[in-house]
């Protein structure tokens, strides 16, 4: 499916953006922090629904008085599109991801964009994928309650703390309550059935906050979490070393969000492998789905093969084009695929748990239409996305697939940057 110009002239916006500001203003030691926005700038570049509905942003007012402000001090906000008929007591709540910030200088630049103040968020965003409101593309979920709780704290709705010098507020936690308490009192108290998803970093924010979601509704309620593109491996880059792990320590140290980790994972590992989701999903005691491509495309190009980790550019073509990559460069990712399948081996012996894993170079497959539900939508032993996801919701039947290594998919919508 064809991207609109209009999407297009802002994914190239925003691509050279990022590239200017990662090689300039910040210096190429800080270029990893802005792959992310490079990535998910693309994706939304490829929404193909041609007239999405749009959802206007609504501030959490009184937010301020319980701290919970976005890096900036300026309020939270989310998108809600109300349930009708027999989705009106049904809620989906989708965590917005947009990478993090480890260091003063890049949470300082963060402040500035949409990704750390409401200032700058978008009055009105698009719903499609599984925010979509038509029954043709989104079966399960078009007719509840959906909201985007809007990510402005870099911290993956994890931090508690501030940086007054900086003048800088980490309230990540208290964003994440104030959001699930504004939208209870829009009548999610009532709510016979939940699911509380996310992507990329807002994937892993809905492994982290899934048992809590949980204990927030009673025993009555049906409460499932879903991760999409949240499985963040804690691997070795092409340089040897761990630039993601640094990247992690750096967020969770600065924005003191050990004090909010799982005690089941902390009890035993330090703050920043427990930041991890390799080491949080096999306890969590919610039923919780991944989805992820096992070929990451926002982990190829800022934690396998940053810039910080691939000086001379030798990854650079392999980056912009998987058709690009030589035989030991696909050796390389396909090591980083098993390495995901083993991260994922304790979690799927548990039947309340849901798997797909598909072998794309994708990342966030729940909020593009194209791969969440469409005619040529990415499957899996016959099975999409969408249809995989709601046949495990509704325990239709037990989902757990997981693709044939690459190059055996050509269902795949995968992402190429040149």
């Amino acid at each position: 499916m064809k991207a609109t110009g209009l999407w297009w002239g802002w994914w190239y916006f925003f691509c050279i953006v990022d590239i200017v500001l990662s090689r300039s203003a910040f210096g190429f030691e800080d270029s990893t922090h802005y792959y992310n926005n490079y990535v998910e700038e693309r994706i939304h570049g490829m929404l193909s629904s041609s007239s999405p509905l749009m959802v206007p942003l609504t501030l959490i007012e009184g937010a301020d008085s319980k701290g919970a402000v976005c890096l900036d001090g300026t309020l939270p906000g989310y998108h809600l599109d109300r349930g009708y008929g027999s989705g009106a007591n049904s809620w989906l709540i989708q965590l917005e991801g947009g990478g993090w910030c480890n260091t003063i200088r890049n949470c300082v630049f963060r402040k500035t964009t949409r990704r750390g103040s409401s200032r700058f968020m978008e009055r009105q965003i698009p719903f499609t994928g599984i925010l979509s409101n038509r029954a043709e593309e989104n079966p399960d979920f078009f007719n509840w309650n959906r909201v985007k709780l809007r990510y402005c704290d870099g911290a993956s709705f994890s931090g508690d703390g501030q940086n007054e010098p900086a003048q800088l507020k980490f309230r990540g936690q208290r964003i994440w309550l104030a959001g699930v308490e504004e939208l209870m009192s829009k009548g999610m108290r009532k709510a016979n059935q939940a699911l509380l998803s996310g992507c990329s970093a807002g994937g892993l924010a809905s492994i982290l906050h899934c048992d809590q979601f949980r204990e927030m509704f009673p025993a009555t309620t049906k409460v499932k979490c879903l991760s999409d593109a949240g499985m963040f491996l804690d691997a070795i880059d092409v340089s040897g070393g761990r630039t993601l792990r640094n990247m992690f320590g750096g967020v969770v140290s600065l924005q003191e969000v050990q004090k909010n980790l799982p005690n089941t994972c902390t009890n035993h590992r330090d703050p920043t492998s427990c930041f991890f989701p390799q080491n949080l999903v096999a306890n969590v005691k919610t039923p919780l789905f991944l989805l992820n491509a096992a070929y990451d495309a926002w982990q190829l190009q800022a934690s396998i093969a940053p810039p910080t980790a691939d000086p001379h550019g030798y990854w650079n073509d392999c980056k912009l084009n998987h058709a690009h990559c030589n035989t030991s460069q696909i050796q390389f990712l396909q090591d980083f695929r098993k390495q995901m399948l083993n991260a994922i081996k304790d979690f799927s012996k548990f039947k309340k748990n849901g798997l797909f894993i598909n072998s794309c170079f994708a990342h966030c497959q729940t909020e593009r239409q194209d791969t969440w539900f469409a005619d040529d939508s990415p499957l899996v032993k016959n099975k999409g996305i969408a249809q995989s996801v709601g046949d495990w919701y509704f325990d239709r039947v037990g989902i757990k697939v997981i693709d044939c290594a690459y190059p055996c998919d050509n269902t795949c919508h995968n992402l190429v940057f040149k």
